[in-house]
């Protein structure tokens, strides 16, 4: 059993029955982006309220979990704690067959209970998700890198430059060169 899978079988299916649920687990692979997101094995804390309704169980939850990612700017780490909150509705097999053969083009994307079991790991990927910034930066007003060595602006004296040459005069440093014998 997955570590966000919660046990249902204790969970009344009369309308307004509710049940609270505390998990613990470490964090499953591949919870956020690709730049951005909770370090696979690292804690999260689940918190969620399970209450039945007529075609399933309507989750509403929070998580408190750890984000790891790099500035796409200057490649500083970054490392926060984060508090994710999510209300999903998971649905019964049948309603949400019910759904399909209504033809409602969302209903590939509906949360669906298990016969005893409910996965939290797909809304609260869904919802972590949301909340992740897509180009992560260490500070709003971060410099970035050098272009020419690669070292953090931020880092580096105000007066920091670097000499370069337009490639198009090289011909003439040539000329340059040549003409300075004749001058001695």
């Amino acid at each position: 059993m997955a570590a966000l899978v919660v046990d249902i079988v204790d969970l009344s299916r009369q309308t307004g029955s509710i049940k609270d649920v505390h998990v613990e687990v470490p964090a499953p692979a591949d919870l956020g982006t690709e730049v951005i997101g909770v370090p696979q094995g690292s804690p999260v804390v689940v918190d969620a309220e399970l209450t039945s309704v007529d075609d399933g169980v309507l989750v509403r939850g929070r998580a408190d979990l750890s984000v790891h990612g790099q500035c796409v700017r200057c490649l500083r780490d970054i490392d926060e704690e984060r508090t994710v909150s999510f209300d999903e509705l998971y649905l019964m097999p049948e309603a949400a067959r019910a759904q399909v053969d209504q033809g409602d083009e969302e209903a590939d994307d509906l949360f669906l209970m298990g016969d005893t079991t409910l996965d939290l790991e797909p809304a609260l990927r869904d919802a972590l998700v949301l909340t992740l910034p897509f180009r992560p930066l260490c500070t709003p007003q971060c410099a970035g890198l050098c272009p020419q060595c690669g070292e953090r602006l931020e880092d580096l004296p105000v007066d920091h430059a670097h000499e370069s040459l337009d490639p198009r005069w090289s011909a003439l440093e040539g000329l340059l060169a040549q003409d300075e014998p004749r001058q001695s």
